[in-house]
């Protein structure tokens, strides 16, 4: 095996040179260039559109573009739009969008939309002395920052607040600037790291030209500024509620339902390891409309688990009941997502996401990530208590088997036949094979 050494200027190379390079190092198979090419779009703009979204590019990396219909959300039905490689959560949303459209559907309730974001520095002055001036430097970072804010502010959004923290246990003479921003349909980051950014130029420059700070006092250390992922404040809460002892044609196997269903629910909100495993089948149906409309998945997420820890211990997202005969099942969690800007209107599946959403606001995203992890919740819990996860979650993969397995059309379509009424695992698929060659 050749030394590797260090490569200078990589990002320079075009996209040939780049591929070669890749190919002379690992003595891959020339016919890599052409297996990377083939997954480039014949479309040159389209493809220099994907190609510009990430640092060396070198192909696509394709996904699988699926929608769920009957999602019946206060009243109105929406089909979601969805990317994952994973049929199962596919089929357990669609499921979940047509049990509830029958029993009342997805009610929906927004709670906030406000966003954060810190300015950390450090300053070894006397901390009464800056709250003392606090209100007049707070003035002067709205002047010095009414040029970034000016558009947002005309569309109802900017600056809603900002606070002056001193917090020495977190590091000695550390404090934080806590903004808080309305950013209407736009996630707004950029938005966001821009005005804490000048924030700290301001704060900065404020302190070193007041006269009223003595030599020492005038050394302020801008750590950092930047958003936070943990958004508390823009959260959404959605349900389902229905009698329960109409879950189920049968009244009695309803309530036995229901019960079983509420425990389930109750484990993962009072144990880590269910919570863990229970939250990401809540973040299945949410990713997978995440990446579909081109938000920030690893964001929701980070901000999400951060949620579920809030009160000190890790808890499952979601709750459940059942109060005066009524089965009720529900998710609130905090939510930052945009529909204008960046790779929502950029990316053309993106656009065609929102398209079938029928260009929803922000608030109307919010809501619809929100039931997609419900959904998905609903059906994994539902498995989990009733057949098993295993049943269902195996039969979605028998096409995957297959394909790994490299069998003919003949052979899968008689699979599929016979899998149809069994339980499906690999080493079942391998011996009917093997049973039935031809």
């Amino acid at each position: 095996m050749m030394d590797r050494k260090i490569v200078n200027g990589f990002s320079k190379l075009d996209r040939k040179q780049k591929i070669q390079w890749l190919v002379d190092q690992y003595n891959l198979d020339e016919a890599t260039i052409e297996f990377l090419d083939s997954f480039q779009l014949d479309d040159e703009k389209t493809q220099e559109i994907i190609a510009d979204l990430s640092e060396n590019q070198l192909s696509n990396y394709h996904l699988p573009f699926t929608v769920a219909p009957n999602f019946l959300v206060d009243g109105k039905l929406k089909t979601f739009p969805l990317v994952t490689e994973e049929s199962s959560v596919v089929a357990a949303l669609a499921k979940a969008a047509g049990y509830w459209a029958k029993r009342g559907g997805f009610h929906t309730q927004i709670i906030g939309t406000e966003k954060k974001g810190q300015v950390h520095f450090l300053w070894k002055g006397d901390h009464e002395k800056l709250n003392k001036f606090f209100p007049e430097i707070k003035q002067k970072l709205f002047v010095e920052s009414a040029p970034l804010t000016e558009k947002m502010t005309n569309r109802g959004g900017g600056i809603s607040a900002v606070k002056l923290k001193y917090l020495p246990e977190v590091l000695p003479n550390y404090y934080q600037l806590d903004v808080s921003f309305e950013t209407c349909d736009a996630m707004g980051a950029n938005f966001i790291n821009s005005c804490l950014e000048q924030f700290g130029k301001t704060l900065k420059n404020w302190v070193v030209e007041n006269d009223q700070f003595a030599e020492g006092e005038k050394e302020l250390e801008i750590i950092m500024a930047i958003l936070s992922n943990y958004v508390p404040g823009s959260s959404v809460r959605v349900w389902v509620e229905y009698p329960v002892d109409q879950l189920d044609a049968d009244a009695e196997k309803a309530q036995l339902f229901a019960s079983k269903f509420v425990q389930a629910v109750h484990i993962s909100r009072n144990d880590v390891s269910r919570a863990v495993t229970h939250n990401k089948g809540i973040f299945n149906g949410i990713d997978a409309l995440a990446i579909a409309t081109g938000n920030d998945f690893r964001a929701i997420e980070a901000g999400g688990h951060a949620y579920a820890a809030k009160d000190g211990k890790y808890r499952g997202l979601s709750d459940a009941g059942i109060t005066d005969g009524n089965f009720w099942f529900s998710l609130e969690l905090p939510l930052a997502v945009g529909v204008v800007g960046g790779v929502t209107r950029l990316h053309p599946l993106a656009k065609l996401a929102m398209q079938i959403l029928e260009q929803p606001s922000a608030k109307q995203l919010m809501t619809y990530l929100a039931i997609s992890g419900l959904a998905s919740n609903w059906s994994a819990v539902r498995a989990l208590v009733t057949t098993g996860i295993q049943q269902g979650h195996m039969k979605m993969h028998l096409s995957n088997i297959l394909n790994t397995l490299q069998v003919s059309d003949e052979q899968k379509q008689a699979a599929r036949l016979y899998f149809e009424s069994r339980e499906v695992s690999f080493s079942d698929v391998q011996n009917f094979l093997n049973t039935h060659a031809g």
